[in-house]
């Protein structure tokens, strides 16, 4: 939706502009799509389109005399139950996953660069590898338009909130010669014309994938090409979806990582399905997540995310917190020094050794900040959302969600705030999949908090439901607002305005999806031909395998091994990177360490691959691979043209 919103705000607004009271450029154009994003998430992330059919679909016994058919004003008060905490929870992630670790969030990424192609900005993936930051104040360059916008933006006026005009030149500004009017006249028609080819190149490719969308609607047989056989395809689901979307989104997401969910798929679906299958201990139909090996390896894919997710976090928390002991030791230290050379000195030496210290105190500080800005202060502290706001939202949502959940469904308080708990750390899981993969695996993830509660509240069909609901709104509201975060981030926009466009988007979609869901339900049989939900029913025989039923057989150890494995490679990538090495020898090979750490195995990409059938991953691993031989062609042509004019 990101792109959607983006390219249709702009043809809408860029043509109102002339009655806006400010200009549409690049942050207001975030903002906009911030909000749009917001406002179409809420089916999904309010479980319109699996929770709530799920509920449905219960049998009168299954219930347990528990509410599950709900009217308008009890949908909308399930929406704001679930709408606020994954949107509160993503703001202290955006530190960690965007400006320290700069995951690459793909769909974020592709937005921003459209966003710039739209106003004719450079590339903003060009900047932020060139400068290796991407800040918020920056010195304005001359006679570069595009450029300017994006710093004006960062200069609002907090009272009358508007964009400070640029300064006015110089009247005593010399003279411009006729030359460099030549030379400007000519990069700006060079500008021009770039701006033009990236606009009819995204026009073209936008068309094209549009095409494709509306054919495989009214032809779904072009969206399963059998190209491995029939047998391949029949039985063990391998076909291929020529979506141009997906090799775009391969294209952005980079060669390794669609390298690594290429081998997860191959491990998933060519070795783990099969030996499932035919060893009886996945008996129904392969793409069945209940009886079939699909639901078989959907426990290692999630073991392999988990297992990794938790095991780097833990690694940068344990840096952080050696970071800010270091950080803690050196104010103690200077402390001390100051209060040794009040005792060692009197009169004026003490005061000159006060002013010694005191002066030597800051530029120690300072040393700390600079070398950090660039990870912890990429934009003006005005602009970012206040850690009062964050965490008062945060506790504020999570008393909002367990009052309604206990008044709609009699699911007791203690359960949902365990609910939420949960939820919490697998955001996290969401977020850092989707900042590498541009996947977002809600649903294994709400997978993950059903298999939790049926502990808890054993035999409880309906808590069980909701529980999982909770925990997949969390990952889902979270992981489209850093999807939108990145965005922001790559063109100097506000969080704090994006953060009140997503809210302004949440609260307006709650009202309307409610209205939307039951005009469906009077229109439709839901499930029926037209609608037949099938992610509701994942739910429901989710939801009765974990109150009923053990893992599927034999998966434990697969799980402990996959696991094992994907604990130890981070520590592995770690001890690569801090022993300083340039080269690293493996028996008879010698790797260049950047090299190694660039194509180091991804867990949550090869878990990805696993979890998704293959039509999803293959279009973009080609994706991937044809843009990277197509820039090694275009990169080694320009070196020999370039060898060829020196020798020349």
């Amino acid at each position: 939706m990101s792109l959607q919103s983006s390219l249709v705000g702009f043809a809408v607004f860029k043509a109102l502009e002339h009655v806006l009271d400010i200009p549409f450029g690049p942050a207001e154009n975030v903002v906009l799509q911030s909000t749009a994003v917001a406002t179409a998430t809420m089916p999904l992330a309010g479980g319109f389109v699996g929770i709530l059919p799920a509920l449905k679909m219960l049998e009168p016994g299954e219930a347990g005399g528990m509410r599950t058919v709900l009217n308008y004003g009890e949908l909308c008060a399930w929406g704001l139950a679930l709408t606020f905490f994954g949107v509160f929870f993503a703001i202290p992630l955006r530190k960690q996953t965007i400006v320290r670790e700069k995951l690459r969030f793909p769909s974020g990424t592709a937005t921003a660069q459209m966003i710039s192609v739209l106003h004719k900005m450079p590339d903003p993936t060009m900047e932020a590898d060139a400068l290796a930051v991407s800040t918020a104040v920056a010195v304005e360059p001359q006679g570069n338009n595009a450029a300017v916008d994006a710093h004006r933006i960062r200069r609002r006026n907090e009272q009358s909130n508007t964009i400070s005009e640029p300064e006015t030149e110089s009247e005593t500004e010399p003279e411009i010669e006729p030359e460099q009017e030549d030379a400007d006249g000519d990069r700006k028609f060079v500008d021009d014309v770039e701006w033009v080819t990236k606009l009819l190149s995204l026009l073209v490719a936008f068309l094209l994938s549009g095409c494709y969308a509306l054919l495989a609607y009214f032809f779904p047989v072009i969206s399963a090409l059998p190209v491995f056989g029939s047998r391949l395809s029949r039985m063990w689901a391998w076909n291929l979806m020529p979506s141009l979307s997906y090799a775009g989104q391969g294209i952005i997401m980079g060669l390794p990582t669609c390298i690594w969910m290429l081998v997860g798929s191959i491990v998933g679906w060519g070795v783990l399905s099969p030996m499932a299958k035919n060893a009886g201990w996945a008996p129904g139909p392969v793409a069945d997540w209940k009886d079939g090996s699909r639901g078989w390896i959907l426990w290692i894919s999630l073991a392999v995310m988990i297992a990794e997710s938790v095991v780097s976090l833990g690694l940068v928390s344990a840096k952080e917190m050696r970071n800010l002991f270091v950080y803690l030791r050196r104010i103690v230290d200077k402390k001390l020094g100051l209060q040794l050379s009040r005792q060692g000195n009197s009169g004026g030496g003490d005061a000159a050794a006060e002013d010694e210290t005191q002066g030597a105190l800051p530029a120690r500080q300072g040393a700390v900040k600079s070398a950090d800005v660039g990870d912890d202060e990429d934009v003006e502290p005005r602009f970012l959302i206040p850690g009062w706001i964050t965490w008062g939202g945060l506790v504020a949502s999570t008393l909002l969600c367990m009052a309604i959940v206990y008044a709609l469904f009699g699911v007791p308080v203690y359960d949902t705030l365990i609910a939420v708990l949960l939820a919490l750390p697998l955001a996290v899981l969401g977020v850092r999949a989707l900042g590498e993969t541009d996947l977002n695996p809600v649903s294994g993830i709400g997978k993950v908090s059903q298999v939790v509660f049926a502990g808890i509240m054993p035999g409880n069909l309906v808590g069980n439901l909701v529980a999982g609901g909770i925990a997949e709104a969390g990952a889902q509201q979270a992981g489209d607002l850093m999807q939108d975060l990145k965005t922001g981030h790559l063109l100097n926009a506000s969080p704090r305005a994006q953060f009140a466009g997503q809210m302004i988007g949440s609260v307006f979609s709650v009202f309307v999806t409610a209205g939307a869901y039951l005009l469906y339900n009077k229109v439709y049989p839901i499930p029926g031909p037209q609608f037949p939900v099938p992610t509701a029913q994942v739910w429901l025989d989710m939801a009765r395998l974990v109150n009923g039923h053990p893992l599927p057989p034999h998966v434990w150890p697969f799980i402990i091994a996959f696991s094992a494995a994907f604990v130890i490679l981070p520590m592995v990538a770690l001890l690569i990177k801090q022993s300083g090495k340039d080269v690293i020898r493996i028996g008879p090979w010698t790797i260049r360490t950047v090299t190694l750490q660039r194509w180091w195995p991804s867990g949550i990409a090869f878990a990805i691959g696993i979890y998704n059938t293959p039509n999803f991953t293959l279009m973009r691993a080609i994706g991937a691979i044809v843009t990277a031989v197509v820039t090694e062609v275009i990169v080694a042509r320009r070196k020999k043209e370039q060898f060829a004019f020196l020798v020349g």
